[in-house]
């Protein structure tokens, strides 16, 4: 017997109620998961600023780190850090990767504590509140724009690689110029990273993955968007810092 018009009308319904509560259940999930990414990065970088405030108030140990070979240990202990983390990330427990990240934030404490001695601590707090606003404006961009920003991304690492470059030679060229210049451009790739960030790491959102899989994800997440947010703070603090 064919189907009435209101039986039809009903399975329509249903299937619409089904897509509609599927499409709910996705967005519940993909919240959480971006809170647990900002969380985990809010929480870094909180960790980074109090060990690097409370090394800056020991000048024993400002001397140990910063004057002695013990620097170079402190400034690529990090880097060290994040290309582990990035290559051993699938083999090992969330809770690891966790912990790991936790002492990746404490050690970047310790190598930016130089900037409290470097600048006037107003001018790190301003510097500091005009980034977050400037981040979350970005980072905001980047979860809710349709546009596909996955073409910057090989702009943006290439520019990456650029500054570090010019970076390298101007410490022996000690040019005023090109150091503004590095700042400059370094503001605006990290600026454009942090949107094209955001929206990746929300691409890579899978309903389906297992819960540690989701904390694996949320934990790189955090990582490369404080990576972000600490390089674009470095560069602005380099620009509107007030030295000592």
């Amino acid at each position: 017997m064919a189907m009435g018009q209101n039986d039809r009308f009903r399975l329509q319904t249903a299937r619409m109620d089904s897509a509609h509560a599927a499409d709910a259940g996705i967005d519940v999930g993909l919240r959480s998961y971006m809170l647990r990414v900002y969380n985990y990065m809010c929480i870094g970088l909180a960790l980074t600023g109090a060990v690097a405030f409370a090394a800056s108030t020991s000048a024993e140990l400002m001397n140990t780190i910063h004057g002695t070979a013990l620097r170079w240990v402190v400034m690529l202990a990090p880097l060290g850090f994040v290309f582990y983390l990035s290559a051993r990330i699938n083999s090992m427990k969330a809770s690891t990767a966790q912990a790991l990240f936790w002492v990746y934030a404490g050690l970047m404490g310790l190598s930016l504590s130089y900037i409290f001695l470097a600048f006037t601590g107003v001018s790190v707090v301003r510097v500091f509140f005009i980034t977050a606003g400037a981040f979350a404006g970005l980072s905001l961009y980047g979860y809710t724009t349709k546009k596909d920003l996955s073409g910057m991304g090989s702009f943006l690492i290439m520019g990456v690689i650029g500054i570090l470059i010019a970076s390298v030679v101007n410490i022996f060229l000690a040019s005023s110029g090109l150091h503004f210049a590095i700042s400059v451009l370094g503001v605006l790739i990290f600026a454009g990273l942090t949107a094209y960030d955001t929206q990746r790491i929300k691409a890579i959102y899978a309903e389906g993955d297992h819960s540690e899989t989701h904390e694996k994800k949320a934990i790189m997440g955090a990582l490369t968007l404080y990576l972000d947010f600490i390089n674009m703070f470095i560069f602005m603090l380099q620009l509107f810092g007030n030295r000592e």
